[in-house]
């Protein structure tokens, strides 16, 4: 296969899994109206560990159960199940367009957070991309009418516990693909089994398969974004991402009526310029010689 026809075949399978996300994210904010995220959660990571399992076997059980610096991974599971549950419920009370705008915004996070916590230094530009970022944050909180309403708040903290599971990831980059989602699915199953005190409605038999498909569209999702970057660079498939908003502000509309206005379509397309900028700020660093090589993180939807 040609370098010109792996990129194609990873922009292709980029765009796939992208749109199983958002089909992810439409079935969790429906589900969501009638079961508690406990319940998401427990029966979603329940299906797909399940279909995981031979996936996990073949890579070995030992392999899997022993990864490098346990410690930063138990870290990042419970970060990541946390957002995952938060996600959940930030769906439940928002339209999907301005919760999944938000939550685009985890580079943008990430580059604060690498800063603060990791002691990285960041260029001007960066900062000044990251600034136009924050300010897309601003206007994509204003549409809902409620911009310090506790599922505001909570869809702002769940993107930077996002940015900072970007960050866990980037440090993890030696790991099996199989073992961090192995990983974080567990971490999922185990929050669901506590979660599940506070509310559990007894599903129907088609809504329990829903919930189950919930959590293999998720893998199939995980899974079409880990292929695209090997396959291509990520600084060419990165920038398909963004099609996330566009699946949410269609679906959104589509299923649940939910109309975008101005000051969040200004507000999302002002991350999506941050984070095409970053993109393009990383490309140029990889190709200079003389700097440092360092990762954008590209977020992955639960």
């Amino acid at each position: 296969m040609t370098t010109r026809n792996a990129s194609l075949i990873g922009i292709a399978t980029m765009l796939l899994g992208i749109l199983l996300f958002s089909l992810n994210d439409v079935m969790g904010k429906w589900l969501v109206s009638t079961y508690t995220p406990g319940q998401l959660m427990l029966v979603r990571s329940a299906a797909a560990l399940l279909v995981l399992s031979p996936f996990v076997l073949k890579q070995g059980l030992r392999r899997t159960l022993r990864p490098e610096r346990p410690r930063l991974q138990w870290l990042r599971v419970a970060i990541g199940a946390t957002e995952s549950t938060l996600f959940y419920v930030c769906v439940a009370h928002l339209p999907l367009a301005d919760t999944m705008t938000l939550w685009m915004a985890a580079p943008i996070w990430a580059v604060l957070l690498a800063a603060l916590l990791l002691g990285e230094k960041v260029d001007p530009a960066r900062w000044v991309a990251a600034g136009l970022g924050f300010l897309g944050v601003a206007l994509a909180l204003a549409p809902t009418g409620a911009s310090f309403s506790p599922p505001a708040l909570l869809a702002l903290a769940g993107s930077i516990l996002f940015a900072a599971l970007l960050i866990a990831g980037r440090k993890l980059r030696g790991t099996p693909d199989v073992t961090l989602v192995a990983w974080q699915t567990f971490g999922s199953l185990l929050l669901g089994i506590a979660l599940l005190p506070f509310g559990w409605v007894m599903p129907t038999p088609r809504d329990f398969g829903l919930l189950a498909l919930l959590g293999i569209v998720a893998l199939l999702g995980h899974l079409c974004v880990t292929r695209s970057l090997k396959l291509a660079e990520a600084s060419v498939v990165a920038p398909y991402q963004y099609t996330f908003i566009i699946w949410a502000l269609l679906f959104g509309w589509l299923f649940f009526g939910d109309w975008p206005t101005v000051p969040m379509l200004c507000g999302a397309a002002l991350i999506v310029a941050a984070g095409l900028a970053l993109i393009l700020l990383e490309r140029r660093s990889v190709r200079a010689p003389s700097l440092p090589v360092r990762k954008v993180p590209i977020p992955q939807q639960p």
